[in-house]
This record gives structure tokens, sequence and C-alpha cells, in this order.
């Protein structure tokens, strides 16, 4: 084996290709056809979206598993182990399970060189290959189209939404961007559409695909009931009475509501009761989506990182009580949009402590600080030369009753998980 652990693998994929980002499906393809030559062996469901893809890959697993069946998840990116992207049945698979199919992948691709992603992608469809599974969940990392998750064909998409992201690599438009995420569609296949508007690009795609896509306030919908309960229907289906994701958001119906058609849909191939449903939906355990640390400064945490996840964050906050003040740490990719992302959330932040984000397409403080300050000068902020830093300058201003939100990206959300747990441990210890 190159290497006995799993950190020496994932450093040396780093290295391994040119660009840590290369779009394209022809030489990940090639290493998982020498791999696998053989169709997938199990249902299969691939979920893309601007925002909402953790959160339906969450509930699409939790509900699965509370019926009973044997689920493979792969998600990313992670936000403390790196075996948090490849989960069975909700367990992380064990770090020998993957340098095992790192080696099988390294011995494959001969000189090929991979990404880091498609190393990942290709390890967790590897794992699951080899286990006995009812159905499989593959969460698109860029795009869809050309992301390396789309060399398997699904039994069913999901699109979750599409909204403005990644222009460098998706597009700068509405309907570019859709169409790349209609990539995962197959031609006769199902799929389902969880937003609001279904760009035309993405209506004429399905068409010319014969694909049979399922749209949001067309073919299925969902009400509130009562407390606390809400409904969801479909042309040929009613279910009632079921208990709110457990997830903070004003999106999360309309990501169950999709969910449930992608289960209605499968009914023939996995069938699911109102059972399952009503428990999986309580099941759901997703860290850095508003995830909400106690105390007497109550800490929230989310990984939004684009403009409209940044506003259902902001109606998050909104519908939170607070008795003091926010305090918000926040840092970005350089590639993202600072100035609208801080236009939805300063009406609901007291103060701002902006990090530098020591990563490859990491934001410097200083450069955060000057967009923010171009947008408006009133915004009160502080700059710290991390987000561990930032951390502990928000703390250190925060009085009792305040709350500090830490956002901005996947990697804010890590570090700030990272202090916090080191905090804890420290003053336990």
């Amino acid at each position: 084996m190159r290497f006995q652990n799993l950190n020496d693998w994932l450093n040396w994929q780093t290295l391994l290709h040119p660009s840590s980002i290369e779009l394209g499906l022809e030489r990940v393809a090639a290493v998982w056809q020498q791999l696998y030559p053989h169709p997938f062996p199990t249902t299969v469901i691939t979920v893309a979206g601007t925002n909402g893809k953790g959160s339906s890959v969450a509930m699409l697993n939790a509900i699965f598993c509370a019926a009973g069946y044997r689920v493979g998840c792969y998600t990313s990116p992670h936000l403390l182990r790196y075996n948090e992207r490849i989960r069975i049945n909700g367990e992380e698979v064990s770090d020998d399970g993957i340098c095992q199919a790192f080696e099988r992948i390294d011995q494959a691709r001969g000189e090929r060189s991979l990404t880091y992603f498609e190393f990942g992608t290709l390890a967790a469809l590897d794992i699951f290959a080899a286990n006995t599974l009812d159905v499989v969940i593959l969460e698109v990392g860029l795009g869809g189209r050309l992301d390396a998750v789309n060399i398997i064909d699904p039994d069913i998409a999901l699109i979750t939404s599409v909204d403005i992201d990644h222009t460098d690599w998706l597009g700068d438009n509405l309907e570019q961007i859709a169409l790349e995420k209609a990539g995962i569609l197959r031609a006769n296949g199902a799929a389902v559409f969880g937003g609001a508007k279904p760009p035309s690009s993405l209506i004429q795609h399905a068409a010319h695909l014969n694909s049979q896509l399922a749209l949001a306030g067309e073919d299925f919908s969902f009400e509130m009931s009562g407390p606390n309960k809400w409904s969801w229907h479909s042309g040929k289906q009613d279910i009632e009475n079921l208990p709110f994701p457990a997830l903070t958001g004003s999106c999360q119906l309309q990501n169950a509501a999709a969910v449930l058609q992608v289960i209605s849909l499968l009914s023939d191939q996995i069938n699911v009761n109102h059972e399952a449903i009503a428990q999986g939906l309580q099941d759901i355990d997703l860290a850095g989506r508003f995830q909400v640390i106690p105390g007497s400064v109550e800490l929230i945490l989310d990984v939004a990182h684009n403009p409209a996840a940044a506003q259902v964050l902001a109606d998050s906050l909104q519908q939170r009580a607070c008795q003091g003040r926010t305090l918000a740490v926040f840092a970005m990719l350089a590639d993202k949009d600072v100035a609208a992302v801080v236009k939805n959330l300063a009406p609901h932040v007291d103060e701002w402590f902006l990090a530098t984000l020591e990563e490859e397409r990491g934001l410097s403080a200083p450069d955060l600080k000057l967009q923010i300050d171009t947008l408006d000068s009133c915004i009160q902020s502080r700059i710290a030369s991390s987000v561990e830093r930032a951390c502990r300058m928000a703390v250190d201003h925060a009085s009792i009753g305040d709350r500090i939100l830490v956002f901005g990206s996947f990697f804010t959300v890590s570090k700030a998980l990272q202090w916090s747990d080191l905090q804890v441990r420290g003053n336990n210890g």
C-alpha cells in the first residue's frame, strides 16, 4: 500500500493533480470502469442544487434508515473528519476502509491523474459497491453535468434549488447554472425539482431527454396542518400529520416536500411507510446548518455562503429570539458574492469580526473589510488573522445574553467547530 494512514493519503492527493478542481468525467469514468465494469448494483439517488443539498441528503438518509434499509451516503465537504463524507447506515466508514479503497483506486488509475474530490468520489463508490446496500445517495460537489458523481446513472435525480453561485465554473445566470445541474438527469428517467421557479433551461432539457420531471407546486405540494404539523400531497398520494424536520430554516419544509416526492417515485423499488417518514424527519442530525451550541452566550454555526442561503439564515435569526446583541464571525472564499451575503445579514448583526480564511481560495480579512466598508461604511467590524482568533475576539466582546454567529463557508464553520471543541476540552481538562 502506498500509505498506511488516511492523512498521508489525503495530503498526497492534494498534490497529485495540477489543479484542485477540474470538471470533467473522462478520467474518473475510465478509472471507475477499470475498478467496476458492471452496472452499479443498487438504487441510486443523485442530489444537486445550489442550496438544500445537504439537508435533503440528510432527510433521505434518515428516512430510509428508519425504514430499515441499508443506506450508503456520500457528501462533501466534511467539517471535522474526512470520514464524514462516506457513511453506511449513518456510520462513518473507518480510516482503514477508506485507505483500502484509495489503494484499489491508485492501482486502477495507472498514469491518470485524479483530483482530491475524484479520489474521494471513487472511494465512496468502491466502498458502496462492495457492500450489500438497498439505496445509495450521492451529493453532487459542484454543478452536476461534469461532477465526478455523474459517472453513475441515478434511478432518480433531485435538484433542490437553483441560485447564483460558483459563477466561475457554472455560468453567471440562472439558466446556465440550471442547465449544468440538469446534467444529472437521464433519458426516460425520473427527476424532481424542489425550487419554487424552475428555470426554462431545466424544463427544456428534461423534455429533450423525455425525463419525467416532477415540479414543486405542480406535481406535489405541502401545507401546514396544525401546530408543528404539516401535510404533503401529490396526484397519487397524501401524507398527513408529519412532524417538522429536525432542522432549522424556512426552506426545510420545501426541501422535505421534494424528498417525499423522491421517496414516492421510488415506492415500487423501496417502500417507506408513514411511521418511517415521521421518525426519519425527527432523527436528522446535520452539523453546520443553523447549528446551535447553547450557553450564556449562544453559538450559532451555519455554512451559508451565497446570497440565497444568507437570506434563509437571516430569516432564521429573525425567528429566534435573542436578549442581547448578535456578533458575527465571518470568513469567505474569494470567489463568493460578499456584498450580497452581507447585505442580507447586515440588518441582523450588531458587530462583525472578520477573519482571514486560511485556504487556497480564502479571502483575507483586510480584503473582506474593504468590500464591506465599500458596501456600507457604518457597519462596525474588526479584523482577525484567523477564524479561531475572530471567535476569541467575539467571545471577549460578548456579554451574557448575546449570541455569536459563525458563517460564510464550510471552512469557516469547520475551524470554529474545532476551536469550540478545544475550548470545551480545555475547560474540562
